[in-house]
């Protein structure tokens, strides 16, 4: 691979790296009062020249590397193993990408400038442990689960258009007993329609029942790993098997990057952010960023202690509503 040949200008003698993670290859940026880049492979190999050529130019503080739970996740694990620190790095939003152009080097570049201003602080999540395998078999349940829900629509969808008797057979049966007697169907002939839409119901609820299993062996297993790294998260009342593991994986398995209650908000999407302006002061939003799953979970916990949980609905019952606007000018 080409290395661009750095400018000649005084070196601090520590430098940053930054890298912009591609499915197949990795651009790499060294920043300090010089500037080079360089582009790897996304294999062991292309990693070990990575650090390399990077230990060529002085200290390393810190890389920052994009998509650390994706294209980057190998080399940040690499990385960590050979003692560097690793730095997570959001992408650029897209009006900086209008403003300063994009490239695969200029991105890298970024990355490296991010740790080096301080806005990368964050580090990123192991992923050689427990909450990494819970992961991966969330995935695998997730997608499951999706799939055996559009078969159940699709199920019921081409049974309207099967025999009378066929629908009266059926009828007000759970999806269970319904997928079980439509894939115990033994059509014999394709010559019509009737013999065809047999065997369509037959392929779709063996394919629901296939999925039903393979998201109960999945769940089974999510539960007996979620047990074993952190029973306490179960505890609390209203927090069940998945929201618990939706928290262990946006911690990952070195909790201890998340310095604080208040940055777990941040991250979850729970947290109050400023939103004064001009005349007004003192107001504030939730914020809405946060983790796309561990929101909505959170937010499932919270409804479900606000109906059956007395102590929730005691402090909700208690706590006086916020005044509008309005009412606020008003009593002024």
């Amino acid at each position: 691979m080409a290395v661009a040949a750095p400018l000649n200008l005084t070196r601090s003698g520590h430098v940053v790296i930054g890298v912009h993670t591609k499915k197949y290859v990795h651009v790499a940026a060294v920043v300090d009062s010089i500037l080079a880049s360089l582009t790897i492979a996304t294999d062991t190999g292309g990693y070990q020249q990575l650090l390399d050529w990077a230990t060529r130019f002085g200290q390393i503080i810190g890389f920052g590397i994009e998509g650390t739970g994706s294209y980057g996740a190998a080399l940040a694990s690499f990385v960590r193993r050979n003692g560097h620190r690793v730095i997570e790095v959001n992408r650029p939003d897209r009006r900086m990408r209008r403003l300063i152009g994009t490239s695969d080097s200029l991105d890298a570049e970024n990355a490296a400038r991010a740790v080096l201003a301080g806005f990368a602080i964050a580090g990123s999540k192991t992923t050689d442990g427990t909450v990494e395998m819970i992961r991966q078999l969330k995935v695998a349940h997730d997608t499951a689960l999706k799939d055996r829900y559009s078969a159940m629509i699709a199920l019921k969808a081409m049974l309207i258009h099967g025999s009378d008797q066929l629908r009266q057979d059926t009828a007000r049966k759970t999806q269970v007993m319904l997928a079980r007697d439509l894939a115990s169907l033994r059509p014999t002939r394709l010559e019509t329609p009737d013999d065809s839409i047999r065997r369509t119901l037959r392929s779709l609820a063996r394919r629901w029942l296939a999925l039903d299993a393979e998201t109960s062996e999945l769940q089974t297993m999510i539960e007996r790993l979620v047990l074993r790294t952190a029973p306490q998260l179960v505890e609390p009342f209203g927090i069940g098997v998945d929201t618990a593991a939706e928290i262990l994986i946006v911690v990952g398995d070195n909790p201890e990057r998340i310095r604080s209650e208040a940055a777990l908000a941040k991250l979850a999407g729970i947290s109050p952010i400023p939103a004064s302006s001009g005349m007004t002061s003192g107001r504030h939003r939730i914020n809405r960023g946060g983790h796309r799953q561990l929101n909505p979970a959170i937010y499932r916990t919270v409804i479900v202690r606000m109906r059956f949980h007395q102590p929730t609905v005691d402090y909700v019952t208690a706590t006086p509503p916020k005044a509008s606007a309005n009412e606020t000018s008003s009593a002024a």
